[in-house]
Order: C-alpha cells, then sequence, then structure tokens
C-alpha cells in the first residue's frame, strides 16, 4: 500500500493591516530618509507591502497624505501651558526648531498647506492662548506669532537648505580666499576670520553634526527681548 504524501501549502504571509495613521506613519519615515520628493503614493504602497490602491481606502488621495503628514509633525511640537509667557514660547521656539530639523522637509510642506488638521490647530490655539493668557492685546499677539513662526521657518529653511556642513565652513572660506581683498573687503575678511576660528571652537565643543542652536537662541532672545518691551510699552 502506497501512501501518497501531499505537500503542506505554503503559509501566506499575512497582509498587513492598514489604517490611515500606519499609512502616514509610513509616509513620514519614507520622506524623512529620501526627501519629499521620493514621496508618491506607488512607493508608499511598496513601503506598506501593499498596491498602492489599497492606500485610497483610508487617504483621500496625495494631498490627504501631505496634510496628515503635516499634522503629525505639528503634533511633535510641544506648546508648554502654564508658564511664564517668555518661557513658554521660548521652549515651544525651540522645539519647533529641533522637530522640524529632524524632518528636514517639513517647514516648506507646513507653509504651503492650507488645509489645517487637528494637531495644527490646536498647537496655533495653545500658542495664542499663552500670549492672550499674558495679557497680550489681540493685535500684538497676532504679530509676536506671525514673527515667531517668520523667524523659525526662515531659520530652518536656511539650515536644511546650506549648500554645506558647520564642519565644512572652514574648507568654504578657504575656497573663496582668493576673490576677497584686504583692500576691497576689509570687513568680509575680518567676518572670515571669525567664522573659522568660530567653527574650530564649535566642532570641538558639540561635534560635527551639531546643528546651529547657539545662533538660533541668540535670535530668538533678540525677538522675545522686543515683544517684552512691546507688551511693557502698552501697559
Amino acid at each position: 500500500m502506497y501512501v501518497v504524501k501531499v505537500p503542506a501549502k505554503k503559509a501566506r504571509s499575512p497582509r498587513p493591516t492598514l489604517t490611515r495613521e500606519s499609512v502616514l506613519a509610513a509616509a513620514l519615515v519614507l520622506a524623512d530618509h529620501h526627501g519629499l520628493d521620493a514621496l508618491s503614493m506607488r512607493k508608499l504602497g511598496q513601503a506598506l507591502g501593499v498596491e498602492a490602491m489599497s492606500l485610497y481606502n483610508h487617504v483621500a488621495n496625495k494631498d490627504d497624505v501631505l496634510d496628515g503628514m503635516v499634522d503629525l509633525v505639528m503634533g511633535e511640537i510641544h506648546v508648554p501651558v502654564g508658564r511664564p509667557w517668555r518661557d513658554a514660547l521660548r521652549e515651544r521656539s525651540i522645539s519647533a526648531h529641533d522637530v522640524l530639523l529632524a524632518h528636514p522637509w517639513a517647514a516648506a510642506l507646513i507653509e504651503s498647506r492650507l488645509s489645517p488638521g487637528p494637531q495644527r490647530l490646536a498647537h496655533h490655539n495653545a500658542l495664542i492662548g499663552v500670549l492672550r493668557e499674558a495679557d497680550f492685546p489681540m493685535d500684538l499677539a497676532y504679530r509676536a506669532f506671525l514673527t515667531l513662526d517668520s523667524y523659525i521657518y526662515g531659520f530652518i529653511l536656511q539650515e536644511v537648505n546650506w549648500p554645506f556642513t558647520r564642519a565644512e565652513r572652514p574648507d568654504v572660506v578657504t575656497a573663496i580666499e582668493p576673490m576677497v581683498t584686504m583692500e576691497a573687503h576689509p570687513h568680509l575678511i575680518a567676518m572670515m576670520s571669525y567664522v573659522m576660528d568660530s567653527s574650530r571652537e564649535e566642532l570641538a565643543a558639540e561635534g560635527a553634526g551639531g546643528a546651529y542652536r547657539a545662533e538660533f537662541e541668540f535670535g530668538l532672545d533678540l525677538i522675545l527681548d522686543g515683544l517684552a518691551a512691546a507688551l511693557g510699552a502698552r501697559r
């Protein structure tokens, strides 16, 4: 009597369970690692192990994905409440700098999206609340809000798009030195010398990967000083 052995069927890998949250989280990782230009519904589907069409059960389209990504990033930025206004604004601004630096594509995207999500709305409401609870008149609160965000996003856009790292600054200065003369550009030469020296000191203290935190905080404190003076003049 012969026994016929039927080969066991190979178990299929379970299909990934998709949710809106998992789709947006994967889009965030894809953009962080490869840039926003690399993000497409096809590549997003590949990253999740599904066909692109499956994504449309959870997101309407690519614009919906982008709006969702913006909201995730905004949710990472901390707005402390119940603190003195200057401390709260400073902490929030530094948090925004760090979060946007971790997602280098996000600053430009946030400023280009018109559909605010719940995290973005809550963030802005909390920020305005900090100002209003500190007795900022509405017009001054509006100007403070606008000035701070203009500074934060502008600084980040420059920082992430700078064509060289801080570690490379001495090499850049050396490369342009032949084009600069003491007779024609004495102030520029003095600045270049400072940049060379400060770059070495900063790198020795913080390491080559450090962000421009000191420069960011310097400008931030100037703005906060100005807001304190403006608020004092209204009282």
